[in-house]
This record gives structure tokens, C-alpha cells and sequence, in this order.
């Protein structure tokens, strides 16, 4: 049985001169490191000022130390550590030939961000939780090479936070990349999360995937209708995640009634200023 350990500098331990130099030093040292299987890396103390890069180094200098781990969790940290957009990441190019037994990856930031070449033949599952995403890491996961890949988790995220894609970038993504053990597909927290709906369920995961989640985004009766026109046509996806969403109760009752398990929890009201209507996507600062 894996053991899940966090490892993280609080800010007296900052203040004291703890930092990304100091981190995979002291994990190496924490004589419980080599039952860890799930590593999780909160913060490193200076997260807006100093990215991970120097850790990322070090795990791939130090890659047999690193070798029985199968979970890799970078930046595990909420606001009060740092808000989302101010993480400074780094890249992970090195990082997929140096631990060939990885199976999970999450990363947490995407100011600096880029996932290299990914090529990976034992990754099961890639997350990416930030406010927005840069166009140029869509490409980089659009061109990976994981053909064990069975979860994909994307926050799109906003403009105002790192998104400079639209529509087309996601449509692209999904036409392009090809993960042929994907089952389950999220793509999640946008502001046009109707459009990419609309994207989605035109693609070819939709005949191949067991779980939808378009959680966490704008998404409204327009996306719903898109779900309940369509979602019939595909009863090999059994799991519907919208929780964090802009759709009526009407509509929402009618989602229901498909056969599907769904979670449509946590509501939202679009708000009205100066004859606009505005609905936030949950992460993005």
C-alpha cells in the first residue's frame, strides 16, 4: 500500500531562508521518503517570486531516488499560500524520461508553464489547475504522446489569467490529439464554457469516454440544451460533472432525467451591470 506524504514550507519556515533550493534536499532527507508513492509539493515558500524549476532539476538529477514514486503533485497550495495566477511553474520537459513509473501528474500554476515534449508510456492520468491556460501548453498536451492516458483534466481558465486561446483552440485540441485509452474528459473552468461544450460533444472522445465534466465554468441552458440533445446519443458515458454552473433549475431537472449519474451542485446567478450579464468561471486569480 502507497503512502501519500505532502511536503511544505510555511511562512516562518520562509522567513527563515527556506526555499526551492532546499525542498528535494529535504525530502531526500525525511527518512519516510521511500515508502512515499504519491508526492505531494505544496508551497515552496516564495511561489510568487521563485518558481519550481530548481526542484524540477532535482528530482531529474536525483531521478533514482525518485523512482518508486507513481503520483507527482506540484503546487498543492490555496490562496492564502499563493493565489493560482501568481504560482510560478517551470518545465517539465526532463521530467517524463526521468520517472518512467509515473503514473499521475498534476500541476497547479501556469505562469511559466511549459510541459515540453510529452511522451510517456505508463501516464494514466495529466491535470492542469490554474485561472488560464496558455494556447502554447494546449499544444504542447494536443502533440503528447501518452497512450496510457485515461484522465485528462484542463482548466481553461480566463483571459485575464493566461488564456489566449478561443473556441478554435479547443476545437483543434480535441480534433488533433489522440489519447486512445481516454476515458474520462474534463475540460473545465472557462468563461465560454457553452462553446466548449459545443466542441466537445462534437468530438471523437465523446464515442470513447465513461465521464464528461465541464465543471466549474460559465455554463448555461444553451450548453444544457447542447447536453440533452446529445448526451443520448453516447450511452457509454455514465458520469456528468457540472457542478459550479450558470443553468436554470428547469433545466437542470431535465439534465436529471437522463440516464446518467450527474452532479449539478453549486448554482450560480448571472449578475447584471449596466445591461451586461456576467457569470465568472470558478478559478482564476
Amino acid at each position: 500500500m502507497g503512502k501519500t506524504k505532502k511536503y511544505e514550507y510555511n511562512y516562518e519556515q520562509y522567513e527563515a531562508g527556506k526555499g526551492p533550493d532546499f525542498m528535494i534536499g529535504d525530502i531526500l532527507a525525511d527518512p519516510e521518503f521511500d515508502q512515499v508513492t504519491d508526492l505531494v509539493i505544496g508551497s515552496w515558500g516564495s511561489a510568487w517570486e521563485e518558481g519550481c524549476q530548481k526542484m524540477l532539476d532535482q528530482i531529474v538529477d536525483n531521478k533514482d531516488r525518485f523512482a518508486h514514486v507513481e503520483k507527482l503533485f506540484v503546487g498543492d497550495m490555496d490562496y492564502e499560500d499563493c493565489e493560482v495566477s501568481w504560482i510560478i511553474q517551470g518545465n517539465y520537459g526532463k521530467l517524463w524520461k526521468a520517472l518512467p513509473g509515473l503514473k499521475e501528474l498534476t500541476v497547479k500554476g501556469s505562469t511559466d508553464l511549459s510541459l515540453g515534449e510529452v511522451e510517456h508510456e505508463n501516464l494514466e492520468a495529466l491535470t492542469i489547475i490554474c485561472g488560464g491556460l496558455p494556447a502554447e501548453v494546449f499544444g504542447e498536451i494536443q502533440r503528447a504522446k501518452l497512450p496510457g492516458l485515461k484522465k485528462l483534466v484542463i482548466y481553461i481558465g480566463v483571459e485575464n489569467y493566461g488564456f489566449d486561446g478561443d473556441a478554435d483552440t479547443i476545437r483543434t485540441f480535441l480534433e488533433k490529439s489522440d489519447f486512445p485509452s481516454l476515458t474520462y474528459l474534463g475540460l473545465e473552468d472557462s468563461e465560454i464554457q457553452d462553446q466548449v461544450t459545443e466542441a466537445v460533444l462534437e468530438s471523437k472522445y465523446m464515442s470513447r469516454i465513461h465521464t464528461l465534466d465541464l465543471a466549474n465554468g460559465t455554463l448555461s441552458d444553451k450548453g444544457g440544451a447542447m447536453l440533452l440533445e446529445k448526451l443520448p446519443s453516447y450511452p457509454n458515458v455514465k458520469v456528468l460533472d457540472i457542478h459550479y454552473h450558470y443553468l436554470s433549475d428547469g433545466m437542470v431537472k431535465k439534465l436529471k432525467e437522463l440516464p446518467v449519474e450527474i452532479d449539478a451542485s453549486e448554482p450560480n446567478e448571472p449578475e447584471e451591470y449596466k445591461g451586461e450579464i456576467w457569470m465568472d468561471a470558478m478559478l482564476t486569480e
